[in-house]
């Protein structure tokens, strides 16, 4: 069955970065499109990132210049490679293919 499993979050100060992986398996990783979604306390689920099958990226305005999607078809393995964090950051971070998505990963940013 599809799974995906995201890793990598912590507690990190403003203006730290932090790299979140999301480890797939049960389907044809290099055909797949992936994103990233997160939700901060209290609100809902907001899109992030997309990577298609192709290396094309697509980035929503808050995250852009700062978030970088890739990915590995090796490892089957999509990253988020997260800079200069702010507060309003903080979220669960959730990878995403079509309907399914992972359990999440915490990340914290505070001071």
């Amino acid at each position: 069955q599809v799974q995906l499993v995201e890793s990598g979050g912590g507690l990190v100060q403003p203006g730290a970065s932090l790299r979140l992986s999301c480890t797939t398996s049960g389907f044809t990783f290099s055909d797949a499109t992936i994103n990233w979604a997160r939700q901060a306390p209290r609100k809902g689920l907001e899109w992030v990132s997309t990577i298609s099958s192709d290396g094309t990226t697509f980035y929503s305005p808050s995250v852009k210049g700062r978030f970088t999607i890739s990915r590995d078809n090796a490892k089957a393995t999509v990253y988020l490679q997260m800079d200069s964090l702010a507060p309003e950051d903080t979220a669960v971070y959730y990878c995403r293919r079509g309907p399914s998505r992972g359990q999440g990963t915490q990340v914290t940013v505070s001071s």
